[in-house]
């Protein structure tokens, strides 16, 4: 079992991770969601998202951005960072699972331009 957590803002793949409503954690077997929920973002606070979601068993993350402090700690606990990703959330996943979604390695650098990340 694997479980895949998407930033999104109204089912859509989120631009900054850190500021999305909220995040859907899909549970995955044989490369097929089993399962999928949402939980609220619980708010962005430095260092604190990652670990939050590790909590929740997370084994990889997709967003359109993130900042490289946030890719760090999720490196740290072993979750896949997948970044540059757009879209409707399901189907991200579905590529995921597919093999066809690929990180293009969007990190934000600073963090009063989280609005401009991915472009």
């Amino acid at each position: 079992m694997m479980t895949i957590a998407v930033a999104s803002d109204n089912e859509m793949v989120t631009e900054h991770f850190g500021h999305c409503e909220g995040f859907i954690l899909f549970d995955a077997e044989n490369n097929k969601i089993v399962k999928s929920e949402t939980i609220e973002n619980p708010g962005h606070k430095p260092g604190f998202l990652p670990n939050f979601l590790a909590d929740h068993g997370v084994n990889v993350i997709i967003s359109g951005g993130m900042g490289g402090g946030a890719v760090d700690i999720f490196n740290q606990r072993n979750i896949e960072v997948i970044v540059g990703a757009t879209g409707k959330v399901r189907d991200a996943v579905e590529a995921y699972l597919k093999g066809s979604l690929k990180s293009t390695g969007s990190i934000c650098h600073e963090h009063q331009h989280y609005d401009e990340c991915g472009e």
